[in-house]
């Protein structure tokens, strides 16, 4: 398991990520990051969201490239007013290049307790999973990536379009994350993988390297009846 680094709370075995308001600041919020960088792999942490009044909060657990050109696998959480679903923002970037974005609203309200979430990342394909629900997307494939969590406010159009502003009053807004795993290639120095051999072939048979959606899956949509938009 891969160690988080950053500035959060650690509370026994939860890291927490908070969002105070700074006034003088113009970005606030918390987060952290992986020491390691990966080339492929299965990651999963269980999440918490803010609770009550969450609107124009952002919760993320991401996967991200550090070069001018990016790669990016996004799991973003949306907050909303109180009584109002969580929506959930993906999209990927290969070679800085995204706009494959989608929408959904979450079937359940993930603020209660703590849930699972996932990406697959393998060779050919990207799976992300809430609760084990798969969704299938495009991949980038070329560039090693840490997995970053953070918290922060993004009123100016995370909710309903920027229409609802954050409620400071509310503050602090604190999400929950624990139990994170990462079994993945971890990407050296000298760009190779740790699960590939000198000739390229992969050097240890994960089953998240050949995972694919299968019928269940493509057949299974509960949030196909909850989906804002799809880019």
């Amino acid at each position: 398991m891969s160690t988080l680094l950053g500035a959060i709370s650690v509370l026994r075995y939860s890291m927490l990520a908070k969002i105070l308001p700074y006034p003088s600041t113009n970005f606030r919020g918390q987060g952290f990051q992986s020491k390691n960088e990966f080339l492929f792999g299965r990651f999963d942490m269980q999440l918490k969201l803010v609770p009550g009044n969450s609107a124009g909060t952002v919760t993320t657990f991401y996967l991200s490239s550090q070069d001018t050109q990016h790669d990016e696998i996004d799991f973003e959480f949306l907050g909303n007013v109180s009584g109002q679903p969580y929506t959930v923002h993906t999209n990927v970037y290969s070679q800085g290049n995204g706009n494959k974005e989608q929408q959904f609203r979450l079937w359940f309200d993930p603020s209660t307790s703590f849930h699972t979430y996932s990406v697959v990342w393998n060779t050919q394909r990207i799976i992300v999973f809430t609760n084990n629900e798969a969704i299938g997307v495009p991949y980038p494939k070329s560039q090693p990536m840490r997995v970053y969590c953070s918290l922060w406010n993004a009123d100016e159009w995370a909710t309903q379009g920027g229409r609802i502003k954050t409620d400071w009053t509310k503050a602090p807004f604190i999400a929950s994350y624990r139990n994170f795993n990462a079994n993945g290639c971890v990407s050296g120095a000298s760009s190779q993988s740790s699960c590939a051999t000198k000739t390229g072939d992969p050097l240890n048979k994960e089953a998240w390297q050949t995972q694919t959606l299968d019928a269940s899956d493509r057949n299974r949509t509960p949030m196909g009846t909850t989906k804002v938009y799809d880019i």
